[in-house]
């Protein structure tokens, strides 16, 4: 599998503003537009605050080229055959631009934040992936639905409820990772792998990947089309002065990423268990402020790509090249000059993207 360009093969996700700052529903459209015209591949959004279904629908409407994901929705809470029709609507809407991008949530969010019952997440993924693909299925090729599994019992599709075919019926599936299971997952079931921010490239390269062509090899799958899509975690900003803040708010999420145990395995990749462990104790005693302190700047390097935006993009493709196909990124636009980085990183990523084109990332013939 070839490594392609990461312009325009980047994305830019929809934080246009500065991440305090609430997205601007009306300006979802007039955003996209922005990146479609500067020369980018996509837009992707993920669930926090706004409905991310929503949000590619406005996108959709007001570009023509421009690729749209989510990254991610959150699927168990939703049914499959509910998801099923979210993207199905929006692959009609947008001629065939649209990608599922999938995440499980943590125990705790599944059970006290959307009030279900927890099961183990791969399994769980596995078994809704393949559910939504016998939906789009039934809908698509009139195949009668015969979902049986632990978790659901699909059966039944009316013609008032059965939106029928559509132009562009093959939507990829991205699922979002960090341990080998998960990553096993996407390889056997899916069409791309989203790494957490917290995972870094030599992670990715001998734990993630490796775990990807396990999956695809048990699946009986191909890896010819498979996307490793990241949004890696960034301090970028015009000036050095105006770097400082980004760094510090760098460190306190790296903190917090660290006392989080779902994400205990990257760090135990770097030797960093112990410091997973105090981290763990400090945030379990609500002691916020006194966790950065514990983010040495060799630490905070091994996750964090820092730089000014004349260097951030050849950094990101220097250090992701090799393992990721799509990286994504945000910037605020407030002024023309903001504009003009996004153009200059987009030439800058296409540049580097071009030169690496012949690196593989899959291990399948270049």
């Amino acid at each position: 599998m070839r490594l392609e360009t990461l312009l325009p093969l980047g994305k830019v996700d929809p934080g246009l503003r500065a991440p305090e700052t609430p997205l601007d529903l009306h300006a979802v459209g007039a955003d996209a537009r922005l990146l479609e015209d500067i020369g980018y591949d996509g837009l992707v959004v993920e669930e926090t605050k706004d409905d991310p279904f929503v949000i590619m629908a406005l996108a959709a409407q007001a570009t023509r080229r421009l690729r749209l994901g989510t990254s991610v929705a959150i699927a168990f809470p939703r049914s499959p055959t509910v998801t099923a029709l979210s993207a199905w609507t929006i692959q009609k809407l947008s001629g065939g631009r649209f990608t599922l991008g999938l995440g499980t949530q943590v125990k705790a969010h599944i059970e006290r934040r959307y009030g279900m019952a927890w099961s183990p997440a791969g399994p769980w993924m596995r078994e809704y992936v393949r559910a939504v693909r016998a939906v789009w299925d039934c809908w698509q090729n009139g195949t009668p639905l015969d979902i049986a599994g632990p978790h659901y019992t699909i059966n039944l599709m009316v013609p008032l409820f059965n939106p029928g075919p559509i132009a562009h019926p093959a939507i990829p599936i991205h699922i979002a990772a960090v341990n080998a299971l998960m990553c096993q997952v996407a390889g056997e079931v899916g069409d791309g792998i989203r790494p957490h921010p917290v995972c870094t490239p030599s992670y990715i390269e001998t734990v993630m990947l490796p775990a990807v062509r396990a999956g695809a090899a048990k699946g009986g799958r191909t890896l010819d089309d498979f996307r490793v899509c990241m949004k890696p975690l960034v301090a970028a900003a015009a000036t050095e002065a105006e770097l400082v803040p980004k760094v510090r708010d760098a460190r306190a999420r790296i903190a917090f990423y660290a006392s989080t145990p779902q994400y205990r395995a990257a760090f135990d990749h770097l030797g960093l268990g112990d410091l997973a462990d105090r981290l763990k104790l400090l945030s379990r005693a609500q002691r916020w402020e006194e966790m950065p302190q514990h983010i040495s700047d060799d630490i905070l390097e091994q996750f964090v790509t820092i730089a000014t935006y004349d260097d951030i993009a050849a950094r990101l493709c220097a250090r992701y090249g090799h393992v990721v196909t799509d990286c994504e990124f945000s910037i605020a636009v407030r002024s023309e000059a903001d504009r003009e980085i996004l153009r200059g990183l987009a030439r800058t990523i296409q540049a580097e993207g071009e030169a690496r084109a012949r690196r593989t990332i899959l291990g399948a013939a270049a």
